[in-house]
């Protein structure tokens, strides 16, 4: 009894292997949350010690606050790349599977849809809605790739909806909100993930 047991266990964890990507570092969530923290910081940090907040939709302004907005997000991209490359290569699998495509696919069009909305708000100067834009959008992202992955990113996505309503309802905070909804709650999922996943593993 107890054989068939381990068997039907085995058999259960082969399935979600070749079901699911599992590769996703609980530490990198963390470390992508602490660059989103300090990215924000600059962000407030330069608009209260450079710039009056009347000129908040000058040009220069713009360009520095989305120079920074990048280097934070392809930043944070390449440290769970790397993180979930370094575990798959533990683990023995391969990162540029099926699995790992079509949760891609899944991730990137609301990201894509949300990204260009949020460019088209930028270049209006509708900039109040941009911090509620990118959190609901990424939001729906995490969860439409969840299903390719483990339910913690389910719940994420879940939660970055919520912040991102509530951005819309409490405007001119954006950066507050991506504090919070890019730096905290990665940091929390991160740290879940990571004792959940890989503390033993490490």
């Amino acid at each position: 009894m107890n054989k068939q047991t381990e068997d039907i266990k085995a058999i259960r964890e082969m399935m979600e292997r070749s079901s699911k990507f599992q590769s996703i570092n609980g530490l990198s969530l963390i470390i992508a949350g602490l660059l989103a923290v300090a990215g924000a910081t600059f962000a407030y940090l330069y608009l209260r010690s450079e710039i009056p907040l009347s000129n908040v939709f000058g040009t220069n302004i713009v360009a520095v606050l989305v120079a920074a907005a990048l280097l934070v997000l392809v930043s944070a991209v390449g440290v769970i790349s790397f993180f979930s490359w370094r575990k798959a290569k533990k683990n023995g699998q391969n990162l540029l599977n099926k699995v790992t495509m079509r949760a891609a696919y899944n991730l990137m069009i609301p990201l894509a849809a949300g990204g260009i909305f949020s460019l088209v708000l930028l270049f209006n100067g509708d900039i109040g809605y941009l911090a509620a834009t990118t959190l609901i959008f990424y939001g729906l992202a995490l969860i439409n790739a969840s299903k390719y992955t483990v339910g913690e990113i389910h719940i994420l996505g879940i939660c970055e909806v919520i912040v991102g309503l509530l951005a819309a309802v409490y405007l001119y905070h954006g950066i507050y909100w991506w504090t919070i909804g890019f730096g905290v709650l990665h940091i929390v999922f991160g740290g879940i993930m990571y004792f959940k996943y890989d503390k033993n593993n490490v």
